[in-house]
């Protein structure tokens, strides 16, 4: 019998293999629930391990910003702390200042009571003695009505005297200590000084010759070559024992300088004829005045000076050729706009009106051979012709106080001139007019009562007088030094300042026996 060939059975080992099979099934199933709870388990512990760390780390960090916050805060107090000290300590330094302010305030005030007190109290005194001198004079004095008014008049003429030297040195005194506040005006004030109007010319110019032969070829027969060069040129032509030299005299600078220059190019070339000499004047004539056009656009630049009209130029390149007490007109006029440049920007005046005022003031002097008039009168009209500025005219006209000063430019340009003339080293004179100025001060000195000797020093910059003490006392000298300054101002004419001294002095002497 065939087991498997039962349908019975075979069902039932399908039926056996089915139960196994979803009980095998069950348990696997069983087994794959449970490993994947243990694996969500597992996760699910890792997130909350993650969640812990990151909330002790957020913690950590939330402390470390709190404990920075309170470390700020504390530093910031301990700042304020700081700060509050320091401005307590300051306070009490202005207060202690304050107070001791206070005490020297209350000591001086006290001081001045005292001092006023006693100023009260002399005044008193000299009060009481001045009546009972009066007193005394209308009792005592058989004198007439006249007389005694007379006295008393000269009394009180020689208190006023003193008061009047006390309050010249007192003002004096202000006028130092106030000199800020006044300092513009007062500066070009004090430095300016009238030039001198007259000067000293060099009129002669010499010309050497090769040999002495010349001289007698510049001669020529009968003299026409001399007569015929001096017509032209218009100068004087010596001709004199001075060896291998012929001299050229002129008052005109230029004619002198076209003559030298013309007489030098005839005796080089030789050729010696009033016709050649003709020709040579005219090509000189045409050179000097191209040098003097050059030399004023010259100086124009080195002054910083530019717009001014080409006849202006021309004209102040004559003072090429012109000196006063030997020093040289056009590099004078350029000194002079440089001194006038730094006063002006000290001041604070106008710098170009004050540069024009000085290069251009004695632009006269290379006319005024040929015109009449000053030559400040002259410079202004031949400046006021081409236009320039009118206070550059004024300043022009009013530096030797001709017109009145219409701006401080005008005073600048008067005191740059001034100082451009009296620096030493600047000018000379002749020894004859030395001699005369040192007289000259010496006489004015003399003439005053009182003195009994004075003495010109330092090339007549000075002037030293001694006076008789019995006659002048400590207050007089003052005053006599001041009037003394004053007439030498009225009545003598010279650059710079001269210096007044006046001298006393007492000597007791007594012999023991």
């Amino acid at each position: 019998m065939n087991i498997f060939g039962s349908p019975t059975l075979v069902v039932v080992l399908l039926v056996v293999a089915l139960v196994i099979g979803l009980a095998v099934g069950y348990f696997f199933s069983r087994y794959r629930a449970e490993q994947a709870r243990r694996e969500e388990e597992a996760k699910a512990q890792g997130i909350i391990q993650s969640a812990n760390e990151k909330a002790a780390k957020v913690e950590l960090e939330a402390r470390d910003r709190a404990l920075k916050i309170v470390q700020d805060a504390e530093k910031d107090i301990n700042q304020r702390r700081n700060d509050l000290n320091r401005e307590v300590e300051r306070l009490d330094r202005r207060r202690a200042e304050q107070d001791a302010r206070i005490e020297r305030l209350e000591q001086r005030e006290q001081t001045l009571n005292k001092r006023q007190s006693t100023v009260d109290k002399r005044a008193n005194e000299i009060e009481k003695l001045y009546e009972q001198q009066l007193e005394k004079l209308q009792e005592v004095a058989e004198l007439p009505k006249e007389r005694a008014h007379q006295i008393l008049l000269e009394e009180v003429e020689k208190e006023a005297r003193n008061d009047m030297a006390r309050i010249i040195r007192q003002v004096e005194a202000e006028a130092r200590e106030e000199g800020e506040k006044r300092a513009r005006r007062l500066i070009a004030d004090a430095i300016q000084r009238v030039a001198s109007e007259h000067v000293s010319e060099v009129t002669s110019s010499v010309v050497p010759l090769p040999n002495e032969e010349m001289k007698g070829r510049i001669v020529g027969r009968n003299g026409r070559n001399i007569r015929a060069f001096e017509q032209a040129a218009g100068v004087d032509v010596i001709v004199d024992d001075t060896p291998e030299a012929v001299t050229i005299s002129c008052f005109d600078s230029v004619r002198r300088e076209i003559a030298r220059r013309a007489l030098t190019r005839l005796t080089v070339d030789g050729r010696i004829h009033p016709a050649y000499i003709e020709k040579v004047l005219e090509d000189e004539t045409k050179a000097v005045e191209k040098v003097m056009a050059e030399a004023g656009e010259q100086a124009a630049f080195d002054a910083g000076i530019a717009g001014l009209h080409p006849e202006i130029l021309r004209m102040m390149g004559r003072l090429k050729f012109r000196t006063s007490y030997g020093q040289n007109q056009l590099a004078h006029a350029v000194e002079v706009s440089k001194l006038a440049s730094i006063l002006a920007s000290e001041l604070g005046a106008n710098v170009m009106i004050a540069k024009q005022g000085a290069f251009l003031h004695d632009i006269g002097k290379a006319m005024d051979h040929n015109q009449e008039g000053t030559h400040a009168g002259l410079g202004a009209e031949f400046c006021k012709r081409y236009g320039v500025h009118p206070l550059v005219v004024n300043a022009i006209a009013a530096h030797h106080h001709e017109v009145e000063q219409e701006s401080i430019e005008a005073v600048i340009a008067e005191a740059a001139d001034a100082i451009s003339g009296a620096r030493p080293g600047a000018r000379r004179e002749d020894l004859e007019a030395y001699i005369k100025r040192i007289r000259t001060l010496e006489e004015m000195a003399n003439s005053f009562e009182g003195v009994s000797q004075s003495y010109a020093i330092q090339a007549g910059r000075e002037v030293r007088i001694i006076v008789r003490p019995e006659e002048i006392d400590d207050l007089a000298s003052t005053r006599l030094a001041r009037d003394i300054a004053k007439k030498i101002e009225e009545t003598m004419q010279y650059p710079g300042q001269i210096k007044v001294t006046v001298i006393r002095e007492t000597r007791a002497v007594d012999y023991a026996k």
